[in-house]
């Protein structure tokens, strides 16, 4: 029996296109992954680029009120831009309208790029390309990560309070936890209680782009990680091991859950997939060049990237699942079974909203979710 695929959402803007038709685009294509048999929609939060998904929890909320039965969420909150008060209190209201069916995720993008600025950011270990029982896993880029520019910098410094102080990546997890509970003090002693908030039945997922702090994290605390195959490819084995090996049992979990995603793009016939996914590459090299995601390209007259800049790109287009819906659910199920991912969640960006719905659309009926 296949494994339960979700949806992440990050409310592309596409090149022509606006941010206002992106995020009706994403209700749509919510309500459809619903009719359709996904178990979760997760919407991303990005800053200052062209996605329109800047504040999940308020997309959130219009994604939530659209439909029925599909759990919702963020994928994930960056919690390094915000307090801990400030992320229960939002989503202890979405909870309270929508009972049992919110998801918390939580990332340490914000920080992991304030270890970049402040360079402390570990990089990759220089590792082969290899296959393993049918999933690539491709070298780390030589250029690793977002480059240092002074978008960057102005990004990181407009998202805080000048002077800020950000607590570590597990104080603000374990004060979230501890506002859900009921259990928080404050450092001067004061108890303090957030209604609605306080005893929600808000499931909290870690994201992590390798072995380090979140997994790690999630490992301690005991709560379900999710491994970025889609952004981080190379390191997404090593990641699910770190988790499962450090796992503690909680209140939460008894036992490792974890949830893999990955760039997926299914289309009629393999020739019109690569067409709708050939300016995939100059989408991901603006973001990586520092520039931030541009308006997702339109492949009928987009100019080709350079020798170099396929270079800086290579091992995301590489682990891009593109094809018909057998070819897609193929890559998807060895996915899954070489990771031993307990449900997956598939990212697809195309220019034309039509061909992101027609590429989950097959990729449900082919995994057998409808």
């Amino acid at each position: 029996m296949n494994v339960p695929l979700s949806v992440l959402d990050l409310s592309p803007v596409s090149q022509g296109s606006d941010a206002a038709t992106a995020l009706r685009n994403s209700v749509d294509l919510a309500q459809r992954a619903e009719q359709w048999g996904y178990r979760r929609y997760w919407l991303a939060e990005h800053h200052f680029v062209a996605v329109a998904s800047t504040v999940p929890a308020l997309v959130i909320a219009q994604v939530a009120a659209a439909t029925s039965r599909i759990r919702v969420g963020a994928g994930a909150v960056q919690v390094a831009s915000t307090t801990a008060a400030a992320v229960v209190e939002s989503f202890g209201i979405l909870d309270a309208l929508y009972p049992g069916r919110i998801d918390l995720g939580l990332g340490r993008t914000g920080h992991r790029i304030r270890d970049r600025l402040a360079g402390n950011e570990k990089k990759p270990e220089p590792a082969p390309a290899r296959d393993v029982d049918g999933l690539f896993i491709p070298q780390p880029p030589a250029e690793f990560g977002i480059k240092d520019n002074p978008k960057l910098r102005a990004t990181v410094a407009t998202l805080q309070q000048p002077g800020a102080q950000i607590p570590d990546f597990e104080q603000q997890v374990a004060d979230i936890q501890a506002f859900l509970d009921g259990t928080y003090v404050s450092p001067e002693g004061v108890a303090l209680h957030i209604r609605p908030g306080e005893g929600a039945d808000l499931p909290l997922w870690l994201f992590g782009s390798s072995k380090g702090e979140s997994a790690q994290v999630a490992a301690r605390r005991g709560l379900p990680f999710v491994a970025s195959y889609h952004t981080t490819p190379w390191s997404t084995l090593e990641a699910v091991e770190a988790y499962r090996d450090a796992f503690r049992p909680s209140s939460a979990l008894t036992q490792p859950y974890v949830i893999v995603s990955a760039d997926a793009v299914a289309a009629d016939d393999e020739q019109t997939a690569r067409h709708l996914t050939s300016t995939f590459g100059q989408w991901v090299h603006s973001i990586r060049s520092g520039r931030g995601a541009i308006p997702y390209p339109n492949p009928d007259d987009a100019q080709p990237l350079t020798h170099e800049e396929r270079q800086q790109v290579e091992d995301r287009v590489a682990t891009q699942f593109v094809g018909d819906a057998g070819q897609v659910v193929e890559r998807l199920d060895a996915l899954a079974r070489v990771t031993g991912a307990d449900e997956l969640v598939i990212t697809s960006i195309t220019h034309r909203h039509e061909d992101r719905l027609r590429s989950y659309e097959l990729v449900a009926k082919e995994w057998g979710l409808i």
